[in-house]
């Protein structure tokens, strides 16, 4: 009898595909994913049009887009929709064993038969550093060989936090991308951030006394990301010599990307800039997966879970919004998509439309930094998105509006459901309807410490125990 495979996701949080030496970064942030996806597909520009935590996990696991879904937000009110069925439940239906590993508390996680926690935060003290992927690899390990162990295929789900605030990768990862000074009194580059008081209490929290350097925050991302990447090694080692690795699909993304010190953003994952769309994604799987490919095609998020299915041999008998990349990998054509919506639910309520030359970005409702309603840029000759020219191209912004409208009523139609980004008014938590200015969200968004941070995210998740059909929460 043909053996089922294996399914391992690594769903890893806030990773921000530049910065990996993976797709050309030239600090050697990933030096073991860039290995073992050698061996495998990668995509060099995935997107997660949706943004931030639940609606790119549920888009990751459901194959949706925002009108599919019905999620839009990161504080998304009640459980994964009902009409939505996700990959855990499908993998889970057709015999598969399934676990996730540190994210059992987000509606888009429904439907494991198993959930394992670690902790994937950080300490509260000041200064103190933080293993979070030791402290995953703790909890995976040991599942990894029990499941293993069983006569049945599994589906192992991981969400790495390393990439994401706060950024405390452990000793020697602290220095290695990092020579100077970090409290130069002369550097006065983090001066911004302290004063933006809705992010500077959380951020000077696990910072150094007295830091000044914003270079050294951005090394404390990228050691964070090879810390992890050196962890990670240990789980492609530990499949191998399970010997697992002909009979498992092993799958590589992330939810969202990472602003960095970008765009006034401040270390933090909003703003529909691409640092925060922009993902990594890979498939290995040997004499499955074709070796050593690279393809430069704008894929979506929704694009993952029919990829993944399309692989395993498995049909699930839902029309999915994204399209399998498995005709890409075979050399045949696939009809691109490189025009999407844009959606973000995070601090800020916002929508809008990417080409391949031109960004639009409306705000739906006054935003905390004193942006303007409206952003365009030129991909082309702006890749960096520095420069806001809606002024003077308004007929650019007319047409990407429109094609944008367009698009909004299609889908609308398509799936009978308004728009969730119109809909989801409480998106921010705070009960008073959309803000009225930006000064009122400036001050009604604030995050203190890491506890606060922390939940935060909790606070999104508050119903998911109602809605995980038949799953066991460790």
């Amino acid at each position: 009898m043909k053996r089922k495979p294996n399914l391992i996701l690594f769903g890893i949080d806030s990773l921000r595909a530049d910065h990996m030496s993976l797709y050309g970064y030239p600090r050697l942030t990933t030096p073991h994913m860039d290995k073992f996806v050698a061996g495998g597909t990668a995509f060099a520009n995935h997107f997660s049009p949706h943004i931030p935590t639940t609606p790119g996990y549920a888009s990751m696991l459901t194959g949706m887009d925002a009108f599919g879904l019905n999620v839009v937000a990161l504080r998304h009110e009640g459980g994964l929709p009902a009409h939505l069925r996700t990959l855990p439940e499908i993998l889970g239906e057709k015999g598969w064993q399934t676990v996730c590993i540190g994210f059992g508390g987000n509606p888009a996680s429904r439907g494991f038969q198993k959930y394992v926690e670690f902790a994937g935060w950080g300490p509260a003290e000041k200064g103190g550093r933080s293993p979070k992927a030791e402290n995953l690899n703790n909890a995976a390990v040991p599942e990894l060989k029990r499941l293993a162990a069983a006569n049945k295929p599994f589906f192992l789900f991981l969400r790495h936090m390393d990439p994401h605030s706060p950024y405390l990768p452990p000793l020697p990862f602290e220095r290695i991308f990092y020579q100077g000074d970090e409290r130069d009194p002369a550097n006065d580059s983090l001066n911004d951030m302290k004063a933006f008081k809705p992010f500077r209490d959380y951020i000077t929290s696990w910072l150094p006394e007295g830091c000044t350097d914003k270079e050294y925050v951005i090394a404390q991302y990228d050691g964070a990301l090879a810390y992890m990447d050196a962890c990670i090694a240990n789980l492609f080692a530990q499949l191998a010599a399970l010997g697992l690795e002909d009979d498992t699909l092993t799958v590589i993304t992330s939810d969202h990307g990472e602003t960095l010190h970008d765009h006034q953003c401040y270390y933090d994952h909003h703003g529909l800039y691409d640092p925060t769309l922009r993902i990594p994604l890979a498939f290995v799987w040997p004499g499955k997966v074709p070796a050593g490919k690279r393809f430069a095609d704008v894929t979506q998020m929704k694009d993952t879970c029919p990829t993944i299915l399309e692989l395993m041999g498995l049909k699930s008998g839902i029309s999915y919004d994204g399209c399998s990349l498995v005709a890409l990998m075979k050399g045949r054509r696939r009809t691109p998509e490189p025009d999407f919506y844009i959606t973000e639910c995070t601090w800020m309520r916002k929508h809008g439309w990417r080409t391949p030359q031109w960004k639009l970005i409306h705000a739906l409702e006054p935003d905390f930094h004193f942006k303007p309603e409206v952003e365009l840029y030129d991909l082309i000759r702006d890749p960096e998105e520095n420069d806001n020219i809606a002024e003077q191209e308004p007929e650019v912004v007319r047409m990407l509006e429109a094609r944008m409208q367009a698009h909004i009523a299609r889908r609308e139609k398509e799936t009978g459901r308004a728009n969730p980004i119109c809909t989801n008014l409480n998106w921010h938590g705070k009960g008073c309807g959309p803000f009225k200015s930006s000064q009122q969200a400036y001050d009604a968004m604030h995050i203190g410490s890491i506890a606060t941070a922390q939940k935060l995210q909790a606070d999104a998740n508050t119903n998911e125990h109602q809605t995980q059909r038949g799953s066991k929460v460790l």
